[in-house]
């Protein structure tokens, strides 16, 4: 296998994938070429209104067959981006087994000391604990995003026996799935993309539950729920505001999260005409903010 790497600016990025993937490339990856350097830059792509996709300085990694005349593709590349020697790495690496090296990146995941997120590669630890049964896929929701963390931290310090729970914008369905081995009754997930609730089913059926509905969000929902869950965009949580108090019993709870703390006042400020906040929770930036509805 060949490792062909091109160190360039964001404005051609995208363009230098594009050509490689025209050139047979087994895979194109983007990366930060400044990581681990007092001058990486954190892209969270939370402004709809930012519209940058790549680092001003961006490592374009791609991979081809051994058989592949990398001279000449290289050469290419140099006419049509004015790539020169000085940007472009090239490495021979041997091949590897990309299941387990995948599946070697994703260990259990701690939440705090009641709730362990366990990749199916991986056994039990702690049958003491609630362990959650949970792969890597499509839908947003692996337990390793500090706002997903927060969440759990949340649930399993909350009361949850015979509560009933709403997930907005349940991705892998990871919450609900929590909220249910944490002794929840009428559990409900919603999202807006088909893939996440294929994923939501899968992913309870691997944690022996059966009895949590989930539902794009374009059915209709009569009833309201104990706590209301929401990690989702902050941008997606000012819209969906109203929304999400509709679904809230008086005196219920709601959990927000997705939010960058700059963030944090403007979001209480929307919700401040329907509910109390309680003290936030923090993590790398990130917030997961708690209210009550009032009565």
């Amino acid at each position: 296998m060949i490792s062909l790497t091109f160190n360039v600016s964001d404005h051609i990025a995208q363009l230098i994938g594009d050509e490689l993937i025209e050139l047979n490339a087994l895979s194109v990856s983007f990366n930060d070429s400044d990581l681990d350097t007092e001058n990486e830059n954190a892209i969270f792509g939370e402004d709809p209104d930012d519209h940058e996709r790549y680092w001003k300085n961006t490592k374009v990694i791609s991979l081809f067959n051994p058989q592949t005349n990398i001279e000449l593709l290289v050469s290419k590349l140099h006419k049509k981006f004015n790539i020169y020697q000085h940007q472009i790495a090239i490495e021979s690496i041997e091949d590897i087994d990309w299941i387990k090296e995948t599946q070697s990146q994703f260990k259990p995941i701690q939440i705090n000391e009641k709730i362990w997120i366990i990749p199916s590669w991986h056994k039990i630890q702690n049958h003491l604990v609630t362990n959650i049964h949970l792969d890597p896929g499509l839908a947003f929701g692996t337990g390793s995003h500090p706002t997903t963390k927060l969440c759990l931290d949340l649930l399993s310090k909350e009361e949850l026996t015979n509560k009933s729970v709403l997930d907005y914008g349940c991705g892998s369905g990871i919450l609900a799935i929590a909220a249910k081995k944490l002794g929840s009754a009428h559990t409900i997930g919603v999202d807006i993309d088909p893939q996440a609730i294929i994923a939501s089913n899968q992913n309870a059926k691997k944690n022996d539950i059966n009895d949590i509905n989930f539902l794009q969000s374009n059915h209709s929902i009569e009833a309201k729920f104990d706590l209301v869950l929401a990690n989702i965009l902050s941008s997606a949580l000012k819209v969906l505001a109203p929304i999400i108090a509709s679904k809230c019993n008086a005196n219920g709870k709601i959990a927000l999260s997705g939010i960058l703390k700059s963030q944090e006042n403007e979001i209480r400020e929307i919700y401040a005409n329907d509910f109390l906040f309680n003290e936030s929770l923090y993590q790398d930036g990130w917030v997961c903010m708690t209210a009550t509805k009032k009565s």
